[in-house]
């Protein structure tokens, strides 16, 4: 999601958790794969989107997407008495979500994230479900996830991990950016982060695959910055 003020836009005895997704799978193969890092907030509509589109990009090009939050609540506490209301209001219940996502990963690993998102984001955006503790319940089990972890939308014991997490993906992109946000490899070889692609609908095919050619592209000419244009649709979920 754009940054509102600018135009641009562990708990050890856990039991062992099988996740029913198996393209989330991580196999000693994953070491010849092109790492794209993905920083998403489960709330905002566009990195669904782009998210969909890195997906099917898996599918047709050698790469292995690892899954990290960000947040829209932190990315934006500073400004909320510059916002409108409506907007600062969304942005203050936009805790729970991602508070949720980061509580399962530190207490059963990164491997849950990308499934954890899958759920949410199917139910949040694709079927427009409130975002109240019975959906996100409903995501947990849906990939084999305790509902307790639901209670950590209303708690602050891991915002420490999810400031990391955050910081991590805007220390790579800079400050004027939303959500999403992909680190691909450079020309030699070190992370160059990108806000976007911003899409709608999301790219499959042939279209996906170029998308992720130009991406990688542009991340190994050194200077570049951005391309940008004015939306004038907003996300179209499939």
């Amino acid at each position: 999601m754009p940054s509102p003020t600018r135009s641009r836009p562990a708990t050890p005895d856990a039991a062992p958790l099988s996740i029913p997704h198996e393209e989330y799978a991580v196999t000693a193969t994953d070491t010849t794969k092109t790492p794209a890092d993905f920083w998403f907030d489960p709330l905002c509509p566009w990195a669904w989107m782009t998210s969909r589109w890195i997906l099917e990009v898996e599918k047709l090009r050698p790469i292995q997407v690892r899954w990290h939050v960000m947040s829209l609540a932190v990315l934006n506490e500073d400004k909320l008495d510059t916002l409108p209301e409506n907007y600062a209001s969304a942005l203050r219940d936009a805790w729970g979500p991602v508070r949720v996502v980061i509580a399962a990963q530190q207490e059963h690993g990164d491997e849950v994230v990308g499934p954890l998102y899958e759920a949410l984001g199917t139910r949040f955006h694709n079927q427009a479900l409130p975002r109240d503790r019975e959906t996100i319940v409903a995501a947990l089990e849906a990939v084999g996830l305790p509902a307790e972890l639901a209670d950590y939308a209303d708690r602050d014991t891991y915002d420490t991990e999810l400031r990391a997490s955050h910081k991590e993906g805007i220390d790579k992109v800079g400050q004027e950016v939303g959500t999403p946000v992909i680190a691909v490899p450079g020309a030699d070889g070190e992370q160059i982060a990108f806000f976007g692609p911003v899409v709608t609908p999301t790219p499959r095919g042939d279209d996906a695959a170029k998308l992720w050619d130009g991406t990688i592209m542009v991340a190994s000419i050194p200077g570049f910055y951005e391309i940008k244009r004015t939306r004038t649709a907003g996300p179209s979920f499939e």
